[in-house]
């Protein structure tokens, strides 16, 4: 893994509009990279949303896409968890971004996957594939999820075991760190699945709650809507599996003007 870190010392200072700085790249495999990036001062956010991060085209016009903000809300630095895309407007240059660099990020966070967003419950799962573990990445390090829930489970499915590593070292690093893992305790399940490559535990995590095996593996008995609450994340297709998976258990949608048993966020499936 390729990783770079820029002392505080030696950052340039933000030179374009709504600009903040590269502070550390983290490149995890030839597809995946995660980066920290100077906070706005006056940027306040709930766990688990999104911002608009870009960079200039050659004529200077901004690229602009949605990011879910992986830090979570109290983090001095914003960190972002991204995929490369070899062909893709952004990420063909986003890529290549090195500390000290600078970089865009409209400070205006929305999104759904918030608590703000859900009933109160007793359980909450986290269902991500890929980069849709981003916002959870957010959501599993602030205090509030602990303290809303006396068991939070977070799935991951990608293809290979590689790509589950940014989240493996995430929830590694939790219960000893000194800010959130007094929170954490022993709250916090990780459920992590592979379609391609062999690891301990294959399957998509649509098919093995279908047929039970995520509920045998956990000890639980199955969905219930006066306990259970979810969030998803991931893409337009998981997204719908999932959506399909939780109403037939009972859990109907939410957002943050009406809250239920469940959220998805749509911002990154087009």
């Amino acid at each position: 893994m390729n990783e770079q870190t820029t002392p505080a010392e030696t950052r340039r200072a933000p030179v374009l509009p709504d600009a903040q700085t590269v502070t550390h790249v983290k490149h995890w495999t030839d597809r995946l990279f995660s980066f920290r990036v100077t906070r706005p001062r006056s940027l306040r956010f709930r766990s688990g949303e999104f911002v608009m991060l870009g960079l200039p085209d050659d004529n200077g016009k901004p690229i602009l896409r949605a990011y879910s903000i992986a830090s979570p809300s109290w983090a001095d630095e914003l960190e972002f968890y991204s995929i490369k895309v070899p062909d893709g407007p952004l990420t063909s240059r986003l890529q290549h971004i090195k500390p000290g660099d600078q970089i865009i990020l409209r400070p205006k966070p929305v999104g759904t996957l918030v608590h703000d967003a859900l009933l109160p419950g007793k359980r909450i799962w986290f269902f991500a594939t890929g980069t849709g573990i981003a916002p959870f990445a957010s959501l599993v390090r602030d205090p509030e999820t602990y303290e809303k829930y006396d068991q939070v489970i977070l799935t991951h499915t990608c293809r290979n075991v590689a790509d589950l590593e940014y989240g493996r070292q995430l929830v590694e690093g939790l219960k000893d760190d000194p800010l959130i893992g007094e929170f954490v305790g022993d709250k916090l399940t990780y459920y992590p699945t592979t379609t391609r490559e062999e690891s301990p535990k294959m399957g998509r995590i649509t098919d093995l709650l279908k047929d039970g095996t995520v509920f045998r593996d956990l000890g639980i008995e199955g969905l219930d809507p006066d306990v259970d609450r979810a969030m998803i994340c991931g893409s337009l297709a998981f997204n719908k599996d999932m959506q399909v998976i939780l109403e037939d258990a009972g859990l109907r949608e939410g957002a943050n003007s009406d809250p239920k048993e469940y959220v998805v966020e749509k911002a990154f499936v087009g």
